[in-house]
């Protein structure tokens, strides 16, 4: 078992990446429904939940079937980090995470997200205002550094786990290649290697096979692994990687009736949680991503993104089943 906090997860858990604008409750239940051990809502603004913005408190919604569920904040001052924890736990998910390795521009640049790797002392008293402020276990998640000359995380393990952190997931990229290029997992290994560390520590970046997986948990040590961009249209990975790692086997590739079954669940919930409009709306940017390899689907895609009615959509996904008869192999 892996312990985060109170938390018991199984031997070599897979948590799915927060994402935004992808990790809602939607994608989340397809995602555990499919093997994912440990989930995180989409990175909430702390300015955004003191203000009580209407986006940033409907993504405090979680529901019962995805615990253990953490909630993903980010922010740039320290006391609205601490209030902001403190008003997340009361939605009560079972951890309390911090995002200190987004790096787009309209966060990073505002001082918060992979922002804190050029701060150091500062990302300390943020994440020590975070643990005090709640009951919960706290992680963090963040990046090797701010850019190839401040690969820093090795001090920021140490530091932030003598302040309480319960674990700590890096993804092995600098701020500064953003998604680019490989993905270094060399300092999340050595981290674990350090034999100061005792928290869990997780690796992000790049996994996107159940090879890749079993590889990098061979190489590196680490803990477990987060999935982000490989679950998107394909939340069959974590069950594909469980089953790689527990029988060196591979699980046969979802079918047509596989990917439209499933496509049809996260199109419900995504209708029952927002609404018609916008859920039909928010889906469209996932159905290229199901539906990736078909032969000639680009006419099905235009029109599953243009059709504005949940019985036209549903109508098409029918006709796609119906007209894809054989298995992707």
């Amino acid at each position: 078992m892996v312990n985060v906090g109170n938390i018991q997860l199984p031997d070599f858990p897979l948590l799915l990446a927060p994402m935004e604008d992808v990790s809602d409750p939607p994608f989340r239940a397809v995602c555990k429904a499919n093997g994912a051990d440990l989930m995180y809502t989409e990175f909430i603004s702390s300015e955004g939940l003191i203000r009580d913005a209407a986006k940033s408190v409907q993504k405090l919604d979680i529901f019962e079937y995805e615990r253990p569920i953490g909630i993903q904040l980010f922010g740039s001052d320290v006391e609205t980090m601490g209030e902001c924890a403190r008003i997340a736990s009361r939605a009560n998910p079972d951890l309390i995470d911090i995002n200190y390795g987004c790096p787009v521009k309209n966060v990073a640049c505002r001082g918060a997200g992979a922002a804190l790797l050029q701060d150091i002392p500062k990302m300390v008293r943020m994440t020590d205002a975070v643990v005090k402020a709640t009951h919960l276990p706290v992680t963090v998640k963040t990046r090797l550094g701010w850019d190839e000359s401040t690969k820093n995380v090795g001090e920021v393990a140490e530091r932030l786990q003598d302040i309480g952190i319960k674990a700590l997931t890096v993804h092995g990229r600098t701020r500064v290649q953003m998604y680019k290029g490989e993905a270094d997992w060399t300092l999340i290994g050595r981290i674990k290697d350090n034999p100061r560390i005792q928290i869990p520590i997780f690796g992000n970046g790049d996994i996107d096979s159940p090879e890749k997986a079993v590889e990098y948990k061979n190489r590196f040590g680490v803990d477990g692994v987060m999935i982000g961009r490989a679950s998107i249209g394909h939340p069959w990975v974590f069950n594909e990687i469980k089953h790689f790692v527990q029988t060196g086997q591979h699980l046969p590739p979802p079918t047509v009736a596989d990917r439209v079954a499933v496509c049809r669940q996260h199109l419900d919930f995504s209708i029952r949680w927002k609404g018609e409009i916008v859920g039909l709306f928010e889906m469209r940017r996932h159905y290229a991503n199901y539906f990736k390899g078909l032969p000639d689907f680009k006419p099905y895609r235009m029109r599953l993104v243009t059709t504005d009615s949940y019985s036209g959509v549903s109508d098409i996904l029918a006709e796609i089943q119906e007209n894809y008869i054989t298995e992707l192999v």
